[in-house]
């Protein structure tokens, strides 16, 4: 009777092995995983995109809600410890007193009462993704009286609630950013690729026009354009608005260096062999010339969203962008303007630091890209 042999075991591959023999996406993966600050980056962009998703639902109050008796009410403290004893998080209750000489309201803690804070409870009512109505909230306290007191980051000169508007401007800044790169993606890479794999008269129009954009003050453009925007349209076409005017002027960068990386591949034997074969131009540039360096397109797009959130914070602080009821962080940052208010409450200026937060993620996790897009660059 025959023996059937023993499975030999797989040969095991050492590091230096593996990765000759890894595919090109899983290089980049090894090598982006390297970059420990690109992978915090990119947990802290993952929880500004988990805002732009549910902002109704990390609100505390109505954004758009006024209080003249909370008017630049302070942030407030939350307490995890009874003493030193610990619990629930809570906070104290606030006692308003008008200042006889400068009329403002002082704000004062009423250490006698505590407010817990509970999660996911109930509170106004909103449209999540304008589909499906509900008032859960992640978190608030009990009571009328207590949710009126209830301020993290404090509140602005109307008695607007900062954490819950800081909320709602990360949806439209952030969205704007992704929006917009994705529209420079789209010009710059097809028109980019017509140049370089035409080249001719093809090549010379679209580099003229790219020349002539360029050469355009950018600061200037951008206001000229803003301003032509109506005053009476609605904050949903300022916002489509606004990203097209941005992203007419961003995809330039990007369709130089796709036209250069053209130039280079159009004489490689693959893509030869495709335009020997009959393949149509489009195909050839879509599913052969641009997934050659698809890790490069996406460090250089990720490298521009910045660019896009900062142009979009600058009109709408100017009020040439969005403009009120809409907000934005740009739309925040215009109580920046007035130093008294600045004076009497920096922490109006909390939409800047996300702005700074966010910019700071997106460059270092385009760093992480643009390394890792070189895989070969360094064999370890």
């Amino acid at each position: 009777m025959a023996t059937t042999p023993e499975a030999l075991p797989a040969p095991s591959l050492s590091e230096e092995e593996r990765f000759y023999v890894a595919s090109q996406w899983k290089l980049v993966w090894m090598r982006f995983r390297r970059h420990r600050i690109a992978l915090v980056s990119v947990a802290v962009i993952a929880v500004f995109y988990f805002v732009v998703l549910f902002p109704e639902f990390l609100a505390i109050h109505d954004p758009l809600k006024v209080d003249s008796q909370r008017v630049f009410v302070g942030p407030q403290r939350v307490h995890i410890f009874d003493g030193l004893t610990p619990s629930f998080p809570y906070v104290y209750d606030l006692n308003v007193t008008r200042n006889p000489v400068s009329l403002r309201l002082e704000y004062t803690t009423d250490k006698t009462k505590k407010h817990r804070i509970r999660f996911f409870v109930r509170g106004y009512e909103y449209k999540l993704w304008r589909q499906f109505r509900t008032n859960i909230h992640l978190m608030g306290v009990d009571g009328e009286q207590g949710m009126r007191n209830f301020h993290l980051i404090g509140t602005d000169r109307m008695g607007r609630d900062m954490w819950s508007r800081v909320m709602y401007g990360t949806r439209i800044s952030m969205s704007i950013g992704l929006v917009g790169v994705i529209i420079s993606l789209i010009l710059g890479v097809l028109l980019g690729g017509l140049s370089g794999y035409f080249g001719g008269l093809t090549d010379i129009l679209i580099q003229r026009l790219v020349e002539f954009i360029r050469s355009i003050p950018t600061i200037p453009l951008w206001l000229a354009l803003a301003a032509a925007v109506p005053a009476d349209w609605s904050i949903l076409r300022v916002y489509f608005a606004i990203t097209i005017i941005i992203s007419l002027i961003g995809w330039t960068t990007l369709a130089r260096e796709v036209r250069g990386r053209f130039l280079a591949l159009r004489a490689e034997d693959f893509v030869v062999a495709a335009s020997l074969y009959g393949t149509g131009p489009m195909r050839i540039i879509l599913r052969h010339m641009v997934p050659s360096f698809t890790s490069h397109i996406i460090a250089t797009t990720t490298l521009a969203i910045p660019a896009i959130i900062i142009a979009e914070t600058a009109l709408s602080f100017l009020g040439l962008g969005m403009r009120q009821p809409a907000i934005s962080w740009g739309v925040l940052l215009k109580e920046g303007q007035n130093v008294q208010s600045v004076a009497l409450a920096p922490w109006v200026l909390m939409p800047g630091v996300l702005v700074i937060v966010a910019i700071l993620a997106f460059n270092f996790l385009g760093d992480g890209l643009r390394d890792a897009a070189d895989p070969y660059s360094v064999k370890k």
